[in-house]
């Protein structure tokens, strides 16, 4: 298996999503280019809606493949602010542009700043290690 594109300037949780920050309370969230390797072809994406809470851990997507259903889970309590409405129509996305055009959801911060929840997470050199590259 090729070495998966892990970015340095993001952040990650061992559920495989990554985060980056948007702005001082929000976040983008989407899934690994590991993940969406081991999903296969992405063929539907469940997503929340605005105005939508969300918990530490909780499911707050689903990605459906041709081999599974895989829940995503939020990085933070807080809301969702957007949502990937491309994915709609294209949840391909997610396997061609998983750190771009395929990201998923922006959620906002329930307590602190998106410095204090990227803090928090693992760094690329930690995901490495989490995926046993």
């Amino acid at each position: 298996m090729a070495e998966s594109k892990i970015p340095d300037d993001l952040r990650y949780t061992v559920e495989h999503e990554w985060v980056v920050k948007v702005d001082d309370t929000t976040v983008r969230v989407g899934i690994t280019d590991y993940a969406q390797d081991q999903l296969g072809d992405v063929v539907f994406v469940q997503l929340p809606g605005a105005g939508d809470a969300v918990a530490s851990g909780d499911s707050f997507a689903e990605v459906e493949s041709t081999k599974s259903v895989s829940d995503i889970y939020s990085p933070l309590d807080g809301e969702v602010v957007a949502v990937n409405d491309a994915l709609e129509a294209s949840p391909d996305l997610v396997n061609t542009d998983p750190f771009g055009d395929g990201w998923l959801a922006e959620l906002r911060v329930a307590d602190g700043t998106a410095d204090d929840l990227l803090a928090s997470l693992l760094d690329a050199a930690g995901y490495r290690a989490q995926i046993g590259e």
